[in-house]
């Protein structure tokens, strides 16, 4: 039987990652983008090689009604999988309005209408999967991301509370917190800070996009069908 996930944010290091790690396992793909339509392009180039269907959606989740333009555009679904996101850097006293909307937009608004638009599809079904990539700031905060780790911390209580609401419906809601992350993101920062971030987590080293990746694929896998509202912090020990 075809399984169809819907991938939020799959123009990103972590998102390329986990449609390159579902592709090889059989699904059947739905990847949105912004405003990387040639990294999507070129994505769906390499997917080609596993035989499956694999669609890009455009829309702008920093509109606050982005969501909309996604519904038309999925037909079955099996599982939804949030992996958009944008960082900021600043002093919460530097913060603009518009800044923080579009946080809020992009990691809270948009995959909460998102889902809630699309649930009925796995509320028919009785079964599926929904999971959120959020980040270790939003577990425990970080100076300097205020307003990236509250959207953050929003994303968690999210999951948190949906799970309850649907697992009796056969729909698992879970939440993966990465930690540093070797992906575009992580650009903004100098070799030097990048050193020092390395010197922090325990392991010496941040994550590889493949890792966040395979996290993903065990949570929508049967391996974890008893396994509901967790936050699995991938994050090489630096927040246990």
């Amino acid at each position: 039987m075809k399984k169809y996930v819907l991938i939020t944010g799959a123009s990103g290091g972590i998102g390329q990652a986990v449609a390159m790690n579902l592709a090889a396992k059989g699904y059947h793909l739905y990847l949105h983008y912004n405003q990387n339509e040639q990294s999507i392009r070129n994505l769906i180039t390499k997917l080609e090689t596993y035989g499956g269907e694999y669609i890009p959606i455009q829309a702008d989740f920093s509109s606050a009604d982005g969501y909309q333009s996604v519904l038309p555009q999925i037909f079955s679904l099996d599982a939804m999988i949030h992996c958009g996101g944008k960082s900021h850097y600043g002093l919460l006293v530097d913060l603009k309005h518009s800044e923080a909307e579009e946080l809020m937009n992009i990691h809270v608004l948009n995959p909460m209408m998102l889902t809630k638009e699309l649930l009925p599809k796995l509320l028919t079904k009785r079964t599926g999967n929904i999971i959120v990539v959020t980040s270790i700031w939003g577990q425990t905060g970080a100076a300097c991301e205020v307003a990236y780790s509250a959207a953050k911390g929003a994303q968690i209580a999210f999951v948190k509370a949906l799970s309850k609401e649907v697992a009796l419906n056969g729909i698992r809601v879970n939440a993966i917190a990465p930690g540093a992350v070797d992906t575009p993101m992580m650009e903004a920062f100098t070799p030097e800070e990048l050193e020092q971030v390395s010197f922090e987590i325990p392991m010496g080293r941040m994550a590889k996009p493949a890792e966040i990746a395979a996290s993903a694929a065990f949570l929508l896998s049967d391996e974890s069908s008893y396994i509901t509202g967790q936050v699995l912090s991938v994050n090489g020990g630096w927040y246990t």
